[in-house]
């Protein structure tokens, strides 16, 4: 897929790339981005131009994950990263992280939502996960904010940083959002 730039009324979202190396390197230095997400620990320049400097960029060629960076509307410093990675048919699974002073505006609220709508009528997403350790209260807020329905939790679900750890797991569907999905949903039966 070419990369493409989205807006919402406050965000514009656009292709993480080489540009943004200096933004995500200082805003991956924050201890909660490390504590919480799978982002390498400590974080180094280096990291920061591997991931927007190459694995980014061509992780849209591939169609494995598209990753914004995401900036207000207007103009002004990267508020967060949010990536819509591939896990199989019809399905993928959202992760983001938001820069520490940008946190408890509603941006990465706003940005979810965005990406969401954009994963179902563009990518013909029907099932978007979110997973989050447990623990991650933040990341859990914004994931129901945005309308995912909590489902559970994974027992050693996750790896990070060597460890395996549970995970909660969400998903948003497009009838979430009153969108048609590519395909129909049967709902269990009570």
């Amino acid at each position: 897929m070419e990369p493409v730039t989205l807006t919402s009324k406050r965000l514009l979202l656009r292709p993480l790339g080489p540009q943004d190396i200096d933004a995500v390197y200082e805003g991956a230095q924050d201890p909660a981005v490390q504590r919480w997400t799978t982002v390498p620990s400590p974080y180094t320049r280096e990291d920061a131009e591997a991931f927007a400097g190459k694995i980014a960029p061509e992780s849209w060629t591939t169609g494995t994950e598209y990753c914004f960076a995401i900036f207000p509307k207007d103009g002004g410093p990267l508020l967060a990263l949010m990536g819509v990675m591939a896990r199989g048919t019809g399905a993928a699974e959202i992760g983001f992280w938001a820069v520490a002073e940008h946190r408890g505006h509603g941006y990465t609220t706003e940005a979810l939502g965005r990406l969401a709508r954009w994963a179902f009528t563009e990518l013909g997403i029907d099932r978007l996960e979110w997973r989050a350790e447990v623990g991650n209260t933040g990341s859990r807020k914004v994931a129901e904010k945005a309308g995912f329905t909590v489902e559970g939790t994974l027992r050693g679900a996750m790896l990070n940083k060597g460890t395996r750890r549970d995970s909660w797991v969400g998903a948003l569907l497009p009838s979430d959002l009153g969108l048609p999905g590519a395909l129909p949903y049967l709902p269990a039966q009570s």
